[in-house]
């Protein structure tokens, strides 16, 4: 009987990892009357001394994703959810330093955040409407997002959003670019400016010898710097305002080293109504969802080394 353990032929193992992939897992914090909501989905990838359950089937260094799976519930509890950040933080240090083949443990978080209903005021509420704090409804503006990587020595923690959907109605042109005998577009020097901005940002902790950053503090100030510097910039053309925020983000916030973008230009086309005999003063436009621009790039603190990968797959 051959040995099948390893192939016959010259064909070796390249990178691989297994998980369970988007646990969703709901915690209620109930401080009395008050009650706090902490919603995620986390996927779970480990990674370490896994080439014979590949060559030959054995099970012996694999932990079922099952249990994984039940980890991530079981933390909820005995844990609770201070953070994305803090809670991928545990998950990744139990996996690698409870279990000996694995080496490498990334803990992929997405959040979605509830705000509490405001209930009726005045004389027109209702009896025992101002005692009621158990009721929440879902924000729509964007998604939060980490990734937490941890070796057993070093971490790296890379934090973010998505489908956060920003416009500048005006200060924004478009001009001076080059044309072919492919170009139609007309230059502007007043236009709509949107995006649905795609954003992670790098920390510069990755190291137990260091102390934590306030994961909550720390993305709500890199939401807000964001924010305000998208609506701050006149923009001539989106690179810029691309940059702008990143660099808003960097000269602001110690604790992040590197922040990539990708912005789809949401364009707005300014509709024709002279058939009608009406004068469009920017005042109609026709949102187009595809096709679309896509500008992308990295923003780093000087001195530094990026570290984001430009296309965030499952690898």
């Amino acid at each position: 009987m051959t040995d099948q353990s390893r192939p016959s032929r010259p064909v070796i193992l390249g990178q691989n990892q297994y998980g369970k992939a988007e646990n969703r897992v709901v915690r209620i914090t109930r401080d009395g009357d008050t009650h706090h909501i902490k919603d995620l989905n986390v996927s779970v990838a480990l990674s370490g001394e896994m080439e014979e359950v590949h060559y030959s089937g054995s099970n012996a260094h694999v932990l079922p994703t099952d249990t994984t799976k039940n980890t991530v519930y079981a933390f909820a509890k005995e844990h609770g959810i201070e953070s994305a950040e803090q809670f991928g933080i545990h998950l990744a240090r139990h996996f690698v330093t409870s279990q000996e083949p694995i080496r490498q443990a990334r803990i992929r978080i997405e959040e979605y955040a509830w705000e509490r209903i405001e209930t009726s005021d005045g004389d027109s509420a209702p009896v025992g409407a101002d005692e009621v704090k158990h009721s929440f409804v879902r924000k729509g503006q964007e998604t939060r997002l980490t990734q937490i990587t941890f070796d057993g020595e070093r971490w790296q923690v890379i934090s973010g959003l998505k489908d956060l959907t920003v416009m500048n109605s005006t200060n924004s042109e478009f001009w001076g670019y080059v044309k072919d005998e492919y170009t139609t577009l007309k230059e502007t020097h007043d236009r709509v400016l949107a995006t649905e901005v795609s954003a992670k940002w790098r920390y510069n902790w990755s190291s137990d010898e260091a102390p934590m950053p306030n994961w909550e503090k720390s993305y709500g100030q890199a939401r807000k710097h964001l924010l305000q510097a998208f609506a701050e910039t006149y923009s001539l053309s989106l690179q810029q305002t691309l940059y702008h925020m990143g660099s808003r983000i960097i000269d602001s916030r110690s604790e992040i080293d590197e922040i990539r973008f990708s912005l789809p230009n949401k364009h707005h086309f300014l509709v024709d109504l002279e058939p009608f005999g009406l004068k469009n003063d920017n005042e109609v436009y026709f949102a187009a969802d595809r096709p679309y621009g896509l500008i992308e790039a990295t923003v780093l603190r000087d001195g530094t080394e990026p570290r984001i990968p430009v296309d965030l797959t499952n690898l």
